[in-house]
């Protein structure tokens, strides 16, 4: 689940438009009057209403136009740099609070037009704010960096501002002269509108193909709809929603294949602007990521579908199928096993499976729980899926949840619960200016939580239906979050470098890219899981391809948290205040020395393998039980 954080550079202030969000559109959903106060967000812990947050607006525009006084100023002396940075601060604090407001009220009802408007006003407002603050960064980069370290010595306050400084210069490379970095900034508005109509055409206006299941009833089969029973037990349902379902995006192939190919095309346009060799590497190098992290996940699972291979051996096996399908990877395979826990049942769960971290992050997630921070139920309208947003840096993080009942939704809540931890331990221990952090860092503090909650409740059960219930569930977090997403992350990759070539792409062109790799991953040819040819649609249906390569970091984190959650769990109390230190460490340095301080060098062979050796564990365990059971 995609963490969101709003809050913005600290040197130049831009904010970045949140994806237009899926609807729910389940059945018999509740309104938000339905819901009891203590499981909706308090958001007036952000503004005491929609006036007190306008005044906050006209308050934050009249200060926008002041940064045209540091014009001309900023590498005169350490005092004037210090109030242009302190300055630019000061209104990314603000103007993430503001935005938050408005995005968080449009995602508790996306149909209510004035939140949408309301977030659609800001962002003109901090683009224009974008193009008047483009000299910031070409007029300190004017100046050497042996100029600004001695402004650093100088003025001790500058110290808070060293990281981002000093990143400033280190892709000074790709920085533009005044000039083009006002065109870059104006061209936000244009460069967000394929990822705009993706939002908005997916799930507002594409229409619903209507079909007949097995027991006569009628179906609009929708994206909510298609999540539901692609789970369902009856494949035959499985088979009449997804060819329906994939076949209706055909219709559409045309039309989301230029949506995608526009967002490609506005990657390699920033790309080349800013001199970079690829739009790999001009996603990747700001992070101080090498490129050879990205190309080692996809190569190391390659190398290890083998594994993957006995996963879908297993489910196949479990389902009792003749030929496995692609259809079948959702279904459950543990029959007379429900799963089941309630909202106070699930934070109870967490509560206690969360012990390893210590004190004071339960009793600050139990506060998450008790004093509204947690947005559970779906209602009508609501945003589908789940974040946590760690933006309100002088408050505490919010998370949004559509809790169901479900195993996974309890594991879903442990997921978003790390990623609030994280900015809540960052915001509190990191001035403002190094207390954001990245998406290649933020995933692994969500998957830790699930990697914990998986072995307390494997310590907790002893049922084996109910174990491999567990098993299953958690291999398939292996599925889905090692290599499924490195699976998007090279169709990712591999468009790109297409595009790269001069190649025009289509709607036909990605269908054929992707059914290559799909039915690679899957073992299509070999018999290991049948693929049909409708799913060469399914690339229109993600949305993180309008994120910028982002999928890849889901894989990099899943690895790097096991290996992490390993130590902890072992009593290691250096390696428990390790990690409870990079929880703190927000942006404070980049992500692989983080990470690498944090007991995990993601630059090496080692967080994959082990987890590969802790996936081959689980289907052992998995195999050991169906044994068993196959001699009773």
């Amino acid at each position: 689940m995609k963490r969101i954080n709003l809050k913005t550079n600290t040197i130049l202030l831009t904010i970045i438009a949140m994806f237009v969000a899926m609807n729910s559109n389940s059945q018999n959903q509740k309104t938000r009057e339905d819901i009891p106060e203590k499981y909706q967000w308090n958001l007036t812990d952000l503004y005491e209403s929609d006036e007190a947050w306008r005044e906050a607006v006209e308050n934050l525009t009249d200060k926008l136009d002041e940064v045209e006084k540091f014009k001309g100023t900023l590498t005169q002396s350490a005092d004037h740099l210090l109030k242009a940075m302190e300055f630019n601060s000061l209104l990314s604090k603000e103007a993430s609070k503001i935005y938050l407001y408005a995005g968080m009220n449009s995602d508790l009802d996306t149909r209510n037009m004035k939140y949408n408007g309301m977030k659609q006003e800001l962002q003109s407002l901090f683009s224009n704010f974008g193009a008047k603050a483009a000299f910031i960064e070409p007029e300190i980069l004017s100046a050497d960096w042996a100029t600004i370290k001695d402004f650093i010595k100088e003025e001790p306050k500058l110290a808070v501002y060293r990281m981002p400084l000093e990143n400033m210069f280190r892709t000074k490379a790709h920085s533009l002269s005044e000039k083009e970095e006002r065109i870059m900034a104006l061209s936000g508005m244009v460069g967000s509108v394929p990822q705009a109509v993706y939002g908005t055409f997916s799930n507002a206006e594409m229409p619903k193909p209507e079909v007949t299941l097995t027991d006569g009833s009628k179906l609009k089969v929708g994206s909510a709809e298609y999540g539901r029973y692609r789970a369902s037990a009856n494949r035959a349902d499985r088979e009449i929603v997804f060819e329906a379902y994939w076949n209706n995006y055909a219709k559409f192939r045309a039309t989301y294949g230029e949506m995608l190919y526009g967002n490609v095309k506005a990657d390699i346009f920033h790309a080349r602007a800013r001199h970079y060799n690829s739009s790999l590497e001009a996603s990747l190098y700001p992070n101080n990521i090498p490129v050879e992290v990205y190309h080692s996940l996809v190569d190391n699972v390659n190398e290890n579908l083998p594994a993957f291979h006995r996963y879908l051996n297993i489910k196949k096996r479990m389902m009792g199928v003749d030929t496995l399908k692609y259809l079948d990877l959702y279904a459950p395979v543990v029959k007379d096993v429900d799963l089941t826990y309630d909202y106070d049942e699930a934070t109870a769960l967490i509560l206690d499976a969360l012990k390893p971290l210590g004190k004071e992050y339960v009793n600050t997630v139990k506060q998450a729980v008790d004093e509204r921070w947690i947005d559970v139920y779906p209602t009508e309208g609501k945003r589908s899926g789940a974040y946590s947003n760690g933006a309100f840096y002088d408050g505490h993080p919010f998370i949004l949840l559509n809790y169901n009942d479900l195993y996974d939704d309890v594991s879903t809540l442990a997921h978003e619960l790390g990623h609030t931890m994280q900015s809540y331990l960052s915001n509190k221990s990191q001035p403002y200016p190094t207390a954001d952090y990245v998406t290649f860092v933020a995933e692994v503090a969500s998957t830790f939580n699930e990697v914990l909650l998986f072995e307390y409740m494997m310590n907790k059960v002893e049922d084996d239906d109910v174990r491999l219930s567990l098993l299953m569930e958690w291999l398939d977090r292996f599925k889905g979050t090692l290599f499924r997403q490195t699976q998007f992350a090279e169709f990712e990759l591999k468009i790109h470098e297409e595009a790269e070539k001069g190649k025009p792409l289509t709607g036909d062109e990605f269908s054929e890219i992707y059914t290559d790799i799909v039915n690679r991953y899957y073992g299509h040819d070999k018999g290991v899981c049948y693929v049909d040819d409708y799913i060469n649609m399914e690339w229109a249906y993600i949305p993180h391809f309008y994120y910028n390569f982002y999928v890849y970091q889901y894989s990099t984190s899943f690895t790097a948290s096991i290996s992490l959650a390993e130590k902890v769990m072992s009593g290691d109390k250096q390696a428990l205040k390790n990690y409870i230190d990079f929880l703190s460490a927000g942006g404070s340095d980049y992500p692989i020395p983080l990470l690498k301080n944090a007991g995990v060098d993601m630059t090496s062979s080692e967080p994959f393998d082990k987890a590969i050796a802790s996936m081959n564990k689980v289907m052992d365990e998995i195999e050991k039980i169906l044994d068993k059971k196959e001699k009773e």
